[in-house]
């Protein structure tokens, strides 16, 4: 490649790291005269690459958005960073309904590897394991979801075609509040302003969506996360759990994450030690309740059932179970 070819290359490389560059820095980046940078500007402005001049006393040139994409400038650690999140996002299921645009977009980006990065990828892929087996879950529409972006940016109410799991369909309005990511499925949470609650629902049961008038103000302080986490908490199952622990937050937390269990901390008893005596109220629903003794043994702190009287069945018997093994002798071999 030509010096002048590969400096105009570079000087896009620059333009691509964002910001406004000085006609100074660049000749002193590039090693060339300011004259000759202006030249190389010239040389991408031919190439249909949307530079932008930018005057004053802190001016200088930057890369402006097109009306396509120019050419990508990447270090092999940038290369090895992209590809490597493409085959997350597929393995983990959070892509979109044109999921084939990360397998295209994957083989582009190999096919220029130099082949001693491209020798490198493979090994890092061929021994690369996964422990979530690969996700299968239905993706989220493309135009869905950028539209839903849009919306919770701006604050703009949006009508959604919505099917229920159960099969039923509706076109409601929605003023979205945040996309969330959460175990391979993607969510929007906001307030449904017909029935006066928030609601959460599932991107890949949304068939369309339509920008309304008018603007909204989000409650200050909402965590979007936190609340699709907080609704997978209140599922309604068979089973309403109710306990007291003495444990830390972050114990608790480790075996009874935020979607699962609703934890808040209980008034200290008077003369207590509250760095030691520290209790917690846990709160969740399940379909079913053996899962839930091995799992309060695990964690080996005090703990009171409230309810359900079964739950206390169960933790008998699992202690029964155990006390057994542990009296048990070694068999004959």
């Amino acid at each position: 490649m030509a010096r002048p070819i590969a400096r105009v290359l570079s000087l896009l490389e620059l333009l691509q790291s964002g910001g406004v560059r000085t006609v100074a820095e660049l000749a002193d980046r590039l090693d060339v005269d300011e004259r000759t940078v202006r030249r190389y500007v010239d040389h991408l402005i031919d190439l249909d690459v949307p530079v932008e001049s930018v005057r004053g006393r802190y001016g200088g040139y930057r890369l402006a958005s097109g009306y396509r994409m120019p050419p990508l400038m990447l270090s092999d650690d940038e290369a090895l960073a992209v590809l490597l999140g493409l085959v997350a996002g597929r393995r983990t299921g959070l892509v979109t309904t044109t999921g084939a645009a990360s397998e295209t977009a994957a083989a582009k980006i190999r096919r220029v590897l130099p082949e001693r990065l491209a020798r490198r990828l493979d090994a890092v892929l061929d021994s690369l394991a996964f422990t979530a087996p690969p996700g299968e879950t239905p993706a989220p529409d493309t135009g869905v979801l950028l539209s839903i972006a849009d919306a919770v940016r701006h604050r703009r109410p949006i009508s959604i075609r919505y099917t229920a799991g159960d099969g039923r369909r509706s076109e409601r309005t929605l003023h979205p509040y945040g996309l969330v990511a959460h175990s391979g499925r993607w969510y929007v949470t906001g307030a449904d302003p017909g029935i006066g609650e928030d609601r959460t629902f599932r991107l890949d049961r949304i068939a369309g969506t339509r920008t309304l008038p008018g603007s909204f103000e989000p409650p200050a302080g909402f965590d979007p996360a936190q609340h699709v986490l907080s609704g997978f908490a209140k599922t309604p199952y068979r089973h309403e759990v109710t306990l007291s622990i003495q444990s830390t937050i972050e114990q608790i937390r480790a075996r009874l994450p935020a979607s699962v269990a609703i934890v808040q901390e209980l008034p200290s008893a008077a003369g207590a030690d509250p760095a030691t005596e520290r209790w917690f109220r846990v709160e969740l629903h399940a379909e079913r309740l053996d899962w839930l003794p091995p799992l309060l043994a695990s964690l080996d702190r005090p703990f009171v059932v409230e309810r359900p009287d079964e739950l206390r069945d169960l933790i008998a018997a699992l202690a029964d179970r155990l006390a057994t093994s542990a009296r048990r002798n070694a068999p004959h071999q």
